[in-house]
């Protein structure tokens, strides 16, 4: 095998071979042995998204961000639910699992459940995560599940061509909507933060530089981690985002107090906070007894009065 496993240590634990500490976040998670380039993680599918569209741009991000992680490819895990973002497991050259409307947090959960050695992520968008999904979500969050959330916020259901989302602004006007959406749109960082989520963070598909941080933070994060990213739809919504990019908006650095109402032009890391990841907890729980206990309760099954006999 071309992996070494991360140790199971704290996150302060070398790793082997070297002087680098492992993120918690990756603890035993197998990593490549070999360099890995952006190209390895990119599938031999060609990828069909519309001329222009923000999806180009977070892909090819999230592919070098896990070369440069050295994440071993047969460890990671990206499992998506319906809408145009959903198509990304099939253009990463990982393992993926197209799921169902709305469960994708479902699936992910269970997932980091039974294996501790994968990275576990999960693709989404404004319509799939905060409507039929929105349950879902929370409780992931919630629960702190060592999982990574990726929800890309265009503003619009793309897929179905062009109605009003969970996030859509009061007044959008839409085929649906012709004299503009009443709905008062969800606040997916506030909607996170509220939910108790771990690692919360916000970052524009056009800003590699801060995107990347983002998804790194998330990964090297051990929790549940949500990384809402402003993405353009040229087709339905175009230049939703337009005042936020170039000089618009306004990065979180370290220390930086995050304010009561998060503005929308404000991008960067708003959480970041260490505390028990449900799949670690629940593990813990499960003992597996010796072999000579596990024979003893089978024979007093068997020869027991909670017995039937089949005619």
């Amino acid at each position: 095998m071309n992996r070494i496993p991360h140790p199971v240590g704290d996150a302060d634990v070398l790793a082997e071979g070297g002087g680098t500490p492992t993120p918690a976040g990756l603890r035993g998670v197998p990593i490549a042995l070999n360099p890995l380039s952006r190209k390895d993680f990119a599938s031999d599918q060609e990828v069909r998204w519309c001329p222009g569209c923000g999806d180009y741009a977070i892909l090819a991000t999230m592919q070098g961000v896990l070369a440069d992680l050295s994440i071993a490819r047969e460890n990671t895990v990206i499992v998506s639910g319906i809408g145009c973002s959903s198509r990304f497991p099939y253009y990463m050259d990982v393992y993926g699992i197209h799921s169902l409307h709305g469960r994708a947090p479902t699936l992910a959960t269970g997932i980091a459940l039974s294996r501790p050695d994968l990275s576990v992520w999960v693709v989404t968008g404004d319509g799939d995560a905060l409507s039929i999904g929105g349950n879902h979500l929370i409780h992931a969050l919630r629960r702190n599940v060592n999982v990574n959330i990726l929800l890309f916020n265009n503003r619009i259901y793309g897929l179905t061509k062009g109605q009003p989302s969970p996030t859509s602004e009061r007044g959008k006007v839409t085929k649906t909507t012709p004299l503009g959406s009443v709905d008062t749109p969800f606040d997916p960082i506030a909607l996170a933060l509220g939910a108790g989520a771990t690692y919360v963070a916000r970052a524009l598909d056009s800003d590699r530089a801060g995107l990347s941080e983002a998804l790194r933070g998330a990964a090297e994060h051990r929790g549940a981690s949500l990384v809402e990213i402003y993405q353009n739809c040229p087709i339905f919504n175009d230049g939703s985002y337009e005042a936020v990019k170039g000089d618009g908006f306004v990065r979180l650095r370290p220390g930086d107090e995050v304010p009561a109402t998060v503005p929308p032009n404000l991008l960067g890391v708003f959480r970041s906070v260490d505390a028990p990841a449900f799949d670690d907890e629940a593990r813990a729980q499960v003992r597996r007894p010796p072999r000579s206990e596990r024979l003893g309760r089978l024979q007093a099954h068997l020869l027991g009065h909670d017995v039937w006999t089949v005619a």
